[in-house]
């Protein structure tokens, strides 16, 4: 499993000074207002900069680093993930999983039923949504993450037993 999270990405560049865009991909955008380092992940591999200033801007995180002081500069991260180390994630409730965690996870009933793979997570907004498939020829099957229907995970054993509501295997 790779031990980094993306946090965010490079979409563009803000202004003449070396300003960069960032759309977060992170639950939390004021998490990068702490940051003093931020590693960047490109084709190149990982270069850490420290951070100068930042600043929010709508859905966007506007990040100046240190040594990138002109468009060009900027221009040339575009495209970068930002990621941290395991160990700089955000802490979780209890009850809460890293999409990442999630991703690949096997599907199994509570009756022992193997339903697939956990493919995607679907943000609806109320809750996210579940995608799992037993293989590409058949129809995702959709699972709300809610408590009625996810009755444990077991990230070490990558296992997620669930309860299908009525109605879901139809959908």
């Amino acid at each position: 499993m790779d031990d980094v999270f993306q946090i965010g990405k490079i979409v563009n560049t803000q202004g003449l000074k070396g300003e960069m865009r960032v759309f977060p991909t992170t639950d939390d955008p004021h998490r990068f207002d702490a940051m003093k380092t931020v590693s960047l992940r490109d084709k190149q591999g990982v270069i850490e900069y420290g951070v100068e200033r930042v600043r929010h801007q709508k859905n966007l995180v506007i990040l100046k680093l240190v040594g990138i002081d002109d468009i060009a500069q900027a221009e040339k991260l575009r495209g970068a993930e930002l990621i941290v180390p395991r160990a700089a994630a955000l802490p979780l409730d209890a009850g809460e999983y890293y999409h990442k965690d999630l991703i690949g996870i096997t599907v199994v009933t509570a009756e022992g039923e193997t339903l697939g793979i956990l493919h995607d997570i679907l943000s609806t907004g109320a809750n996210d949504v579940y995608e799992v498939r037993a293989d590409e020829t058949v129809k995702p099957l959709l699972i709300p993450a809610i408590r009625q229907c996810i009755i444990n995970v077991d990230i070490p054993n990558r296992v997620m037993t669930v309860s299908l509501l009525e109605g879901l295997r139809e959908l």
